[in-house]
């Protein structure tokens, strides 16, 4: 007897758009409220009265709130749903957003800060396993897609900083990429509301499948693939995140103008997207693509090193070599899908290594900033940077090598599908 055809979706390409419109969206709010701050760091300080170690505080901010978010966020998707917990983390965003363009102290900025990264810290982790579930065949394309859109939301708020705070104000400088979270929940919103038609086919269901697995982050926890990840993942992001944070101040304070740290943090922002459009091509046709991390290592060794030594002699060489070190960044998130062969599996990688990493990354800005306040020059903020570009190397050693997470798994509970 020859068996039925399936029944077509009639709504399955709208539904692959608006997911795929929400997966681009979203990431282009996920730096937003980091690199919108940074260049105004000296302002809001003068402002609100507060010095290098506060603004070592806000720039620990974002990696404390990833660290955490990146923990709770599966237990919060298989609550509610991964599409669900997507558009929450556009909403805390917006909300988080006009908060702190609200702030009439540190108090309500910090407030602000913390609501908008935990949208955006939601939003880090769920993104990987949307690729995944809607997207299985596509996983290079459309990671370069929201990974480079990933970058662009990182670059243009850095940018645009200075110019809006001095034509608007710094209030409208922070607010207004809240503008581009509300555009984001869009889509998650027209998603949700087409589940609701029974013609469409489209099955949201809670618990999530991609999320389904509650003891499955916690077998990565004993799993060498997954420390190497966090490990690889979280020296890139304290780099990252203790330069979005000082860059401004090196620059003005070797002679530089407000305005052109500003440029040099979205020039280092801007150098992101190299890596987003080559690396997740390259790294699904390298067995093991350590060879990369090699690279981006002697890049940022050279960026240091021509930064402490001479920051105003070839600046944009530095942040250039600095931007392409931190390509390690889009080849993390691209191994996630790579380095696992379920939705459950890349779910739990996800979590754990930006858990695990941004909890890891947290010192950077902080840690920075002490050491330039306590001895008054840049000598050993850079010499703790040098420390941990060992640390990448061990890291990406451990994630590089060709297997998958849930082959440690097997003994434990058998195949999972």
């Amino acid at each position: 007897m020859t068996p039925a055809p399936a029944r077509p979706r009639p709504y399955a390409a709208v539904v692959r758009i608006l997911v795929l419109l929400g997966i681009a969206l979203s990431a282009f709010n996920l730096r937003t409220a980091v690199t919108s701050l940074t260049p105004l760091l000296d302002l809001l300080g003068r402002s609100f009265g507060f010095g290098s170690t506060t603004a070592g505080v806000l720039g620990m901010l974002p990696t404390a709130a990833f660290a955490v978010f990146g923990v709770v966020t599966p237990a919060l998707a298989r609550r509610i749903g991964i599409e669900r917990t997507a558009l929450l983390a556009m909403a805390l965003a917006a909300a988080g957003l006009v908060l702190r363009a609200c702030a009439g102290g540190v108090g309500v900025l910090m407030l602000g800060s913390i609501v908008a990264l935990a949208g955006m810290g939601i939003g880090n982790v769920v993104l990987p396993p949307l690729v995944k579930r809607y997207f299985p065949a596509r996983i290079g394309a459309v990671s370069t897609l929201y990974i480079t859109v990933l970058q662009l939301g990182t670059m243009l708020p850095a940018l645009a900083a200075v110019p809006l705070a001095t034509a608007a104000g710094w209030r409208v400088a922070l607010g207004a990429w809240a503008l581009t979270a509300v555009a984001a929940a869009l889509p998650w919103i027209g998603l949700l509301l087409l589940a609701r038609r029974p013609a469409s086919g489209l099955e949201l269901q809670v618990p999530a499948p991609v999320l389904a697995d509650a003891s499955a982050a916690g077998r990565a926890w004993r799993s060498p693939l997954a420390w190497g990840m966090a490990l690889m993942f979280g020296t890139t992001s304290l780099v990252t995140y203790a330069m979005f944070t000082w860059l401004p101040a090196l620059f003005t304070g070797a002679g530089a103008s407000p305005a052109f740290g500003g440029s040099m943090v979205a020039l280092f922002a801007a150098l992101g997207l190299v890596g987003a459009l080559g690396v997740p091509s390259m790294a699904v046709r390298l067995r093991n693509p350590f060879g990369l991390v090699l690279l981006c290592a002697g890049c940022n060794a050279l960026a240091f090193t021509g930064l402490l030594l001479a920051p105003l002699a070839a600046p944009v060489l530095w942040v250039t070599l600095l931007g392409l070190g931190a390509s390690t960044f889009p080849l993390s998130l691209t191994l996630i899908n790579l380095r696992t062969r379920t939705p459950v599996g890349s779910a739990a990688l996800s979590g754990f290594m930006q858990g695990v990493g941004y909890a890891f990354s947290c010192a950077g800005p902080l840690l920075f900033g002490i050491l330039h306040g306590r001895t008054g020059s840049w000598h050993w903020p850079f010499a703790m940077l040098y420390g941990f570009i060992a640390v990448l190397l061990l890291g990406g050693w451990l994630a590089c090598r060709p297997r998958a997470l849930e082959d440690s798994w097997r003994p434990l509970h058998g195949p999972q599908r």
